[in-house]
């Protein structure tokens, strides 16, 4: 689907719709999913209608057990190479090598 070409209302019942899907597809009544979410009626019917608040939104599908559909949604970004060589810090280029005691001054001690 392209979202790009959509409104942002047409993008909101999109995923309204989405949800209702989800919840048919569990044989959840809304007023089942209101309930076990804590919420009310007029706000699960306000998500599968495309208005419906993100908070909401997220409770709703917690209910259903489709959070993990988040990580779709918006997935999370991964870290790039470059960002992964700066984490790790400077490498050794070389060893450091044992001092022999020969190599010390009289008056040091190992």
């Amino acid at each position: 689907m392209d979202f790009y070409s959509m409104t942002d209302r047409g993008i909101g019942v999109e995923l309204g719709n989405r949800v209702r899907s989800q919840r048919l597809r569990r044989d959840r009544t809304q007023q089942q999913v209101a309930d076990a979410a804590a919420l009310s009626l007029n706000a699960v019917k306000s998500v599968e209608s495309g208005k419906g608040k993100l908070l909401t939104l997220i409770a709703v599908l917690r209910e259903l057990g489709a959070l993990d559909a988040l990580d779709s949604f918006i997935p999370e970004p991964a870290i790039s190479p470059m960002q992964l060589v700066r984490q790790q810090g400077k490498k050794r280029q070389r060893a450091s090598g044992r001092r022999l005691k020969r190599d010390l001054p009289e008056n040091e001690q190992w």
